[in-house]
């Protein structure tokens, strides 16, 4: 049996879900292709290996349940393969960029698009997803839209020290990109391919970046179909 991931998808076979883009990138590093099995929320429990959320790679009878995990288990498993992190600094290095994202960056970007995310799952999705980020996020879904211009410039601020990085080399991992990248280039495709608002400007260093990751690996990223 050969390498299975379940992702995240919503209506119409999106893949949205920042944490399996990070997953299908670093597989596409490792030069691996998966069988890629969709899945919705109200899926999740059905899937086994005592799964809660999404990524979920089978390989053979291991399961990996989170997409840092499956980081780490393809580098140790995969060692001919090229490196996701380059040696143990850029492994801490990464796990840094996962921290300031979760706390930094995806905080702006959800409650940006996260009424379109709402509109773009399965109906059996909708009602749990509704429930779930109000009770989470402390407001309706639909509120967070008149917040938009505000989430934004949060948003740019925050990534001011990415863009700092960004003038010296073309990726955080410097002339290559690494897992670091992967984990950044997550949150955008998440609103890239659910949320009509663009994020940055399209002379932003940031935006820019992204552009160089959606061509990588054979425009893996770039073929998921934009959202609007």
């Amino acid at each position: 049996m050969g390498l299975v991931l379940f992702e995240l998808r919503a209506a119409g076979g999106r893949a949205f879900s920042p944490y399996c883009w990070r997953a299908r990138m670093a597989l596409a590093h490792k030069e691996l292709t998966p069988e890629l099995r969709p899945a919705r929320f109200t899926d999740i429990p059905r899937i086994g290996h005592g799964a809660k959320s999404l990524p979920v790679l089978l390989d053979g009878p291991i399961a990996i349940l989170d997409s840092w995990d499956i980081a780490l288990y393809l580098e140790e498993r995969y060692p001919q393969a090229p490196s996701l992190f380059g040696g143990a600094a850029g492994r801490q290095f990464a796990r840094f960029v996962h921290h300031w994202a979760t706390t930094q960056l995806h905080p702006p970007i959800v409650r940006i698009g996260v009424a379109d995310i709402w509109e773009r799952l399965d109906a059996a999705d909708q009602p749990y997803f509704r429930e779930t980020r109000e009770q989470r996020l402390g407001a309706p879904l639909e509120s967070f839209r008149a917040q938009q211009p505000a989430l934004l410039a949060q948003l740019g601020a925050a990534l001011a020290p990415m863009r700092a990085m960004l003038v010296e080399r073309p990726f955080l991992g410097g002339d290559q990109p690494s897992y670091a990248d992967y984990v950044v280039f997550g949150a955008f495709q998440w609103s890239r391919v659910i949320c009509p608002v663009p994020l940055l400007a399209a002379d932003d260093a940031v935006q820019q970046w992204f552009e160089r990751c959606l061509d990588l690996h054979g425009g893996l990223g770039r073929r998921a179909p934009a959202g609007g």
